[in-house]
């Protein structure tokens, strides 16, 4: 099994990325206050993982990208569901999902066109079977490398003021950090669909199997699966990390302008899902972002068996360049004697030169 294992920072020098909504005890009756972590040390702000998933999930949506999304349903206020179809649908596939309807409801989802654009779940005594699927792309939450204080965050005041009378006061919070997070896709369960009849496993329903079948699914019979093609997932594979190569999104953008692109990544391609590089990058005592190059070469001791390519560090020059030129020199000494040199590039070049590797090593995915 192979796995493509990363961490990354994303620069916030002004930012209020994933809110919470209103803070009770504001001092004005709108103030928005962002997702924080309250600890002895101080607060850390964060951003959930559902948070950038969905930024991913809406860039893959350009125009320029080859991506198919499944539609989407909502069963009523506190239900909603996709097509859980991934033999169709690339996020059905890579960011998984849970289809599982409520009984009662039977009647009313039936004569309900947006559900007929669902794909059919496999009915057995007038009941929709429940289909799960864990996601193969998996995403810890960014949490801020420093804590910011101890008592509260920065907040901006403001207000409306385009009219007769007083004004109308607002509120909201910042921060200015580095956020942090981690990154894991299990390539062989990309594209790779159970039936197993258990809790997790049971990706397709009767009405999938058939389906897959009439597709053409290469037939997995010993780990009771279907899998697609090796260009088709390929393809799939490709097309997420042209989304994160392109990375846009996050809360507070007319007002902060915060690039939530990674700034620094260090990714590559590993036989086991273990995070060997979850601890090279942190925090000064001033907390300011470094990378810990004996931690790195620690994790590259450790792992050195477990590497199945190089490792690729995506750097913006004009960030951290006391840093990168320690990290240079590491790199330099590192790379004379290695199987699997160190290649260090812009993000964005980073996560699309691993990408076309994929092509390269087909292996990789089984």
């Amino acid at each position: 099994m192979a796995f493509v294992t990363g961490t990354f920072l994303i620069d916030a020098p002004a930012s209020a990325l994933n809110n919470m909504g209103n803070i009770p005890e504001g001092r004005e009756d709108n103030t928005v206050g962002v997702k924080q972590i309250y600890t002895k040390e101080g607060i850390y702000p964060y951003v959930s993982a559902q948070a950038f998933r969905y930024w991913l999930r809406m860039t893959l949506l350009r125009s320029d990208i080859n991506w198919l999304s499944a539609p989407m349903y909502k069963e009523d206020a506190s239900l909603a569901y996709t097509a859980a179809d991934p033999i169709e649908y690339f996020d059905d596939d890579l960011f998984g999902y849970m289809r599982a309807p409520k009984s009662q409801n039977l009647s009313k989802r039936r004569a309900d066109p947006e559900y007929a654009k669902l794909t059919p779940l496999q009915v057995k005594k007038d009941k929709e079977l429940s289909v799960t699927r864990a996601s193969p792309f998996r995403v810890s939450t960014l949490v801020a490398i420093a804590p910011q204080g101890t008592r509260q965050l920065h907040s901006d005041f403001g207000t409306m003021s385009r009219h007769e009378g007083n004004p109308v006061p607002y509120e909201h919070q910042f921060y200015r950090t580095a956020l942090k997070g981690l990154f894991s896709l299990d390539l062989q369960a990309c594209g790779t669909f159970s039936y197993a009849d258990r809790t997790g496993f049971r990706h397709l329903d009767e009405v999938r199997r058939q389906k897959a079948e009439a597709m053409g699914l290469e037939p997995l019979e010993a780990e009771k699966s279907y899998r697609l093609s090796l260009d088709q997932r390929l393809t799939r594979i490709q097309a997420l990390f042209e989304g994160l190569a392109h990375l846009e999104g996050g809360a507070k953008q007319t007002l902060h302008y915060t690039d939530v692109a990674p700034t620094l990544v260090v990714m590559a391609v590993t036989k086991g899902g273990n995070h060997m590089f979850g601890h090279i990058l942190g925090a000064t005592r001033l907390g300011q972002p470094e990378c810990k190059i004996e931690a790195l070469q620690e994790a590259l001791m450790v792992f050195r068996d477990d590497l199945l390519s190089p490792v690729y560090v995506g750097w913006v020059r004009g960030y951290l360049d006391e840093e990168r030129t320690k990290f240079e020199a590491f790199v330099s000494e590192y790379n004379a004697d290695t199987p699997y040199p160190i290649h260090i590039s812009h993000p964005r070049t980073a996560f699309l030169t691993l990408s076309e590797q994929f092509t390269k090593n087909p292996g990789w995915l089984d």
